[in-house]
């Protein structure tokens, strides 16, 4: 009999295999014992043999190659001898299937064990070796997705994956891949899922970055750093107070890196919006479909609005018109909003330029409505916005619009 010592130590080295191991092997099991079972009575000439591989055993694709409830006699050929290979190569058949099987499965369970990913706050050369004199495979920036492979010592042996973020998990257009990298770097500015405050070491770098990117003179693609940093906070640590700020804000340095590049096109000029080329909007819709209902999804909803003004109103009622409503629907939609006084504020000088639009359009009655909205509007931000700094903005174009300073046109110059 073994000791419990040894029991003990047996199950420490050996650790209780997972339901689904437990089903193959039975399954496995079962599998042999019918095979054979039924290969053994060849003296029996007359009998036959039926159903060597229950369906509830095996896939349906291992038996596709029979008909159902085959039977198969041991008598083809001369001697009586001929159902004895067809059992044989059956039975090698379906071990190796089975043993496949098995192999797939543990080598599954290893692989996704040791995909542990991470990134780095601080750029890093990727090198051959875990040596600081091995030659050079290339350079990983800050936020470039890095999975570990394996770790030694001081270094880390990775794949890193040198691409923008995706906006999509299922995104597969071949330019989105990227190059990838594979040898090591130090370990030193690596924070992958297990290191403590992880998500706050990369959310602070990204705001070091941000800051670098706001100076004349601050660090080269500092921008693009805090980007990448803001979005990996939320794809390694997605349950993170953080994660939807992280997201956010990732979106949020996107769109005006886009932004920027869209209003140097001639097009950005063009009266309708539809003629103007458009900031790409994926990122901050995946910000409403991931965090809905919070601040972060209503300051993504606010950025939307930027692709459906006007490039240019050319002097005419319609743009105002109709960029004044939408402000003042968001408003309406989003009162919790941190951009909400914004967008009051921004309906109602849209209603205050209309004072003088209409005034060319000869219509008075028009231009009476307007003024009267506009000081309706900026009365409603003063009241209940009143710690904002759009109050004060307010009042100072409730003043303009009392006292009949233009705020729209020529006469406003």
């Amino acid at each position: 009999m073994y000791s419990n010592e040894f029991r003990k130590g047996a199950a420490a080295r050996d650790p209780q295999p997972t339901h689904v191991q437990l089903t193959l092997t039975s399954n496995i099991q079962t599998l042999i014992l019918r095979t054979s079972m039924t290969t053994a009575p060849h003296d029996d000439r007359k009998s036959f043999v039926t159903k060597i591989l229950p369906v509830t055993h095996c896939s349906p694709w291992i038996i596709s190659d029979f008909l159902p409830n085959m039977k198969i006699p041991i008598d083809q050929q001369p001697g009586g001898g001929g159902g004895v290979p067809f059992f044989r190569s059956f039975l090698e058949r379906a071990t190796f299937l089975a043993t496949l099987a098995v192999a797939l499965l543990f080598s599954t369970g290893l692989a996704a064990a040791q995909a542990q990913r991470g990134t780095l706050v601080h750029e890093e050369t990727i090198r051959v070796s875990p040596s600081s004199e091995a030659a050079k495979l290339g350079e990983a920036g800050r936020g470039h997705e890095l999975v570990i492979i394996e770790t030694s010592r001081d270094w880390t042996h990775v794949e890193a994956i040198l691409r923008e973020p995706r906006k999509d998990a299922d995104e597969d257009d071949p330019e989105s891949e990227g190059k990838t990298i594979t040898g090591w770097v130090s370990s030193k500015a690596l924070v992958n899922l297990t290191t403590p405050n992880g998500d706050k070491i990369i959310f602070g770098e990204a705001a070091d970055s941000e800051d670098q990117a706001s100076r004349r003179r601050g660090r080269r693609d500092a921008a693009q750093d805090a980007m990448r940093l803001y979005y990996r906070v939320y794809d390694l640590f997605p349950t993170s107070p953080l994660a939807a700020e992280g997201l956010y804000r990732a979106a949020d340095i996107r769109w005006q890196i886009e932004r920027s590049d869209v209003l140097t096109r001639p097009s950005a000029r063009e009266r309708d919006a539809y003629m103007r080329g458009q900031i790409d909007e994926q990122w901050m819709k995946l910000v409403i479909k991931k965090f809905n209902g919070t601040k972060w999804a209503d300051l993504a909803s606010f950025h939307l609005l930027e692709n459906k003004l006007c490039g240019d109103w050319q002097g005419a009622s319609k743009c105002p018109e109709k960029e004044a409503e939408m402000y003042e629907k968001y408003a309406k939609e989003h009162e919790q909003s941190p951009s909400a006084p914004e967008a009051l504020y921004d309906a109602a000088w849209r209603r205050s330029a209309l004072i003088e639009i209409y005034k060319t359009e000869a219509n008075q009655k028009k231009s009476e409505e307007a003024k009267n909205r506009s000081l309706e509007l900026a009365q409603k931000i003063v009241s209940q916005y009143a710690q904002s700094d759009w109050s004060s903005r307010a009042q100072m174009l409730i003043f303009y619009v009392q006292q009949g300073v233009p705020t729209f046109g020529n006469a406003s110059d």
